[in-house]
């Protein structure tokens, strides 16, 4: 059953899952059937872009159907049953974010952009700038360049869901919060931020 609660329409929270998340997937169609494949990605000026060799099926099945899906989860606290003081499975449960994205696929050919792309990965996986910058007319980029594909994803439709207990009592609620301090784990309590600020 899908709840209301959970669905996030704010622009800025499905900016800040996609650039807190490192990977996600994307899902294609192959020869007809569905093919899904995990990949890391930067979002850069309103797009999403992967890169990767110029070969294989996943460029084969891009070139036949450029429509595709892209999913990212970034996983919050596991919610064991026992947090609701019973032996019985049911109240057991994960919170998460997720941002769905849908859209049309292209290869990226001018080549500065191709580096401006890859600058922008690079910082995102390892922004302490401990890197030569890219750029085609470096010597030791200029091969790597041409033989790297770079995929936009243009969003068309996105969406985003963010369950952190939004459907609980208060009083539950508060008890997860205390419990969820007490584990004091560095997911718990990334986990409790997020609660607090979708606490109604």
């Amino acid at each position: 059953m899908r709840r209301d609660e959970f669905n996030i329409n704010d622009k800025n929270s499905i900016n800040e899952i996609l650039q807190a998340s490192e990977y996600g997937t994307l899902s294609l169609i192959s020869e007809g059937k569905p093919y899904v494949v995990a990949l890391n990605f930067v979002q850069y000026k309103n797009a999403i872009y992967f890169h990767g060799a110029k070969e294989g099926k996943k460029i084969e099945a891009i070139k036949s159907n450029p429509n595709a899906a892209f999913l990212v989860v970034k996983p919050y606290s596991f919610i064991p049953s026992y947090f609701s003081d019973t032996m019985a499975a049911c109240p057991a449960t994960q919170f998460f974010a997720s941002v769905l994205l849908e859209g049309k696929l292209s290869f990226i050919e001018d080549k500065d952009k191709k580096a401006d792309i890859l600058n922008a990965l690079m910082k995102k996986f390892q922004n302490e700038d401990s890197f030569e910058e890219i750029a085609y007319e470096k010597a030791m980029y200029t091969k790597m360049l041409d033989k790297t594909a770079i995929i936009e994803l243009k969003i068309e439709t996105q969406s985003c869901k963010i369950k952190v207990g939004q459907n609980l009592n208060e009083e539950r609620k508060n008890k997860f919060l205390e419990k969820l301090k007490n584990r004091n784990s560095q997911i718990d309590n990334e986990t409790i931020k997020v609660m607090e600020i979708y606490k109604k």
